[in-house]
């Protein structure tokens, strides 16, 4: 660091590593890009897990993946508790979704995006692979708005009344699976609507920050802990509201969770519970969505958009790149 500069906690990450995190996802977008609607996920995992790697093990960082994916579904994993980075930078927490909607992918529909957090050492939720439950809204309303453990239906009057509309003016993201059959039920029966989406849940609660845009208004539903972590460090940038609760439903599962550090298998954690400090969060698209668009692949350039959140200053950048030097996506 040169003499007489001060550099504020939190500022090393930001000014070294943003831009370098979206040469992260971008390269994880890419590989995964190619294996687009050929119907493999795994393989699809596979290739934006091995890129994602590749480019992370490049960085000035000392980094620990704390959040990663894969123990529940089999698939190739950025394993939780693995090393990446050179070691010769800042220690910091990593989360990871290499590719968030394999299904997506795989099937070539979209809102599939590579995605992954960076934050200062100690300040991500270190959770096992499971799933939780979780309640998210945008920006703009009062504090307590919704409640993880109120019903449904007071959580969709509550959210009207502070809204100013009736609950049938509202609509709900959750994920499609049979066991949101109950949830679903519950939510339609106020009146509002629910939009079903097959995966993709990290973006689905940043769809809340924009409901004139998206047409959300709250998320609902039970979903995977990585994506968790990754959307509250997205949204403690935009802002909103989001509670969540780890589901350890097992001996075995109370058992790893408490050998990370969570000795409370019941705790309701809020936004800065799952990441706090400085997170710094990046998403490039697979698929085009209203997030992002997906990869393009020209000729002789390929082109990706990346949106880029930083929760210390509420900044969102979207960069958008044309790579005409194809060969650094080439797996060597």
């Amino acid at each position: 660091m040169s003499q007489g500069i001060t550099v504020q906690p939190g500022q090393i990450i930001e000014r070294i590593l943003t831009l370098e995190l979206v040469r992260v996802t971008e390269r994880a977008a890419v590989a995964s890009a190619r294996l687009r609607g050929r119907g493999n996920e795994k393989a699809a995992d596979q290739a934006a897990v091995d890129a994602m790697r590749r480019e992370l093990n490049k960085l000035q960082i000392d980094g620990t993946v704390v959040i990663g994916e894969g123990e529940r579904d089999e698939a190739p994993m950025l394993f939780i508790g693995e090393k990446v980075g050179n070691k010769q930078g800042p220690k910091v927490d990593i989360a990871v979704d290499p590719l968030e909607g394999t299904t997506l992918c795989a099937k070539d529909m979209p809102g599939s995006i590579a995605v992954m957090a960076m934050a200062e050492a100690g300040t991500l939720l270190a959770a096992p692979d499971v799933y939780m439950h979780k309640i998210a809204v945008g920006p703009g309303y009062p504090t307590g708005v919704i409640d993880l453990d109120a019903s449904p239906e007071e959580n969709l009057h509550n959210l009207a009344k502070a809204k100013g509309v009736k609950v049938n003016e509202l609509t709900a993201l959750v994920l499609d699976r049979p066991r949101h059959a109950d949830l679903i039920a519950a939510i339609r029966k106020t009146g509002a609507g629910v939009r079903l989406i097959s995966d993709g849940d990290v973006a689905g609660v940043i769809f809340t920050t924009k409901p004139e845009e998206t047409g959300i208004d709250i998320y609902l539903g039970i979903g995977a802990a990585p994506e968790g972590v990754l959307a509250a460090g997205a949204l403690r940038c935009i802002g909103g509201q989001m509670q969540a609760r780890l589901i350890l439903d097992t001996e075995e599962k109370r058992s790893r969770a408490l050998q990370m550090g969570v000795t409370d298998p019941n705790k309701k954690y809020d936004m800065t519970d799952l990441a706090r400090g400085d997170v710094i969060v990046a998403a490039t698209g697979v698929t085009d969505s209203a997030l992002t668009r997906g990869v393009h692949f020209g000729k002789d350039v390929i082109t990706t958009e990346t949106v880029v959140y930083r929760s210390a200053t509420g900044t969102v950048r979207r960069i958008y790149g044309e790579h005409r030097e194809l060969s650094k996506f080439h797996l060597d």
